[in-house]
């Protein structure tokens, strides 16, 4: 087994919302200050110590692997394929077969936290939770899955997308999981938020929450991919700033 575990982004949505911005572009495969808003999450996985990643492409997967081949930014790729929309859970289930860990680290291809990935990797480790999950505060917005904390720092709800008024924190769409549980996923379309993480809770699972005092930017919409412009892009420039300092 390999010393840092494998990450699979999921990358396989056809971004309806987003077509008048990306026409057919894969989402994650959308501008930011003139690159691919994918690769800001795989410099950001790089910074981590991460080593490998698993895409996990469905719509115009051909364009991300042509794009990325076998190696970007240092990191070892491989590509999982889905013919038919598998949601976000039977992507997982379908990609699977080429994680080589014995924990996996999974990413939203469509948004953005700026969260400390190897402190939420050591905290995941130490804690022997089956699955973390990255938490920010809310905003205003109620399109947005909310989570529930206990003072224990486990999740007790989780409900994609319903924006509970009085909800503290969402769901920053980053988790990690052991290999395991992604097995038990059954095969078919199956969504991680809507059906697998509320049935994990139901079945009293251990997941624990990652709070991260930031924000998660998200592309899914032309309004939030417009707005999100120039805070990623402020945020890159940051990132490519501290690494000149750290240089010198």
């Amino acid at each position: 087994m390999p010393s840092t575990p494998d990450a699979i982004v999921l990358c396989g949505g056809a971004g309806l919302r987003l077509r008048s911005v990306t026409v057919n572009t894969p989402k994650s495969m959308a501008g930011i200050g003139g690159r691919p808003f994918l690769e800001l999450l795989l410099k950001q996985l790089q910074r981590n110590g991460f080593e490998r990643v698993i895409l996990a492409v469905g719509y115009q997967g051909e364009v991300i692997q042509e794009h990325f081949g076998e190696r970007a930014f240092g990191l070892d790729m491989a590509y999982s394929a889905e013919s038919l929309p598998l949601g976000t859970g039977g992507a997982l289930r379908n990609a699977v077969g080429l994680v080589t860990s014995k924990d996996v680290l999974i990413m939203n291809g469509d948004s953005y936290t700026d969260a400390n990935l190897r402190q939420f990797m050591a905290d995941h480790l130490a804690s022997g939770a089956e699955a973390s999950v990255v938490v920010v505060p809310t905003d205003a917005r109620r399109d947005c899955g909310t989570v529930e904390v206990d003072p224990n720092g486990r999740l007790t709800g989780f409900a994609e997308k319903q924006g509970a008024a009085n909800a503290r924190f969402a769901n920053a769409g980053i988790y990690m999981t052991s290999r395991q549980i992604l097995c038990d996923i059954p095969d078919g379309q199956v969504s991680l938020e809507r059906e697998l993480f509320p049935r994990w809770l139901g079945e009293n699972r251990d997941i624990r929450a990652f709070v991260w005092q930031g924000a998660c930017v998200d592309i899914g919409t032309p309004e939030r991919y417009w707005s999100a412009q120039e805070l990623l892009r402020s945020s890159e420039m940051g990132e490519r700033s501290s690494q000149r300092q750290g240089q010198q």
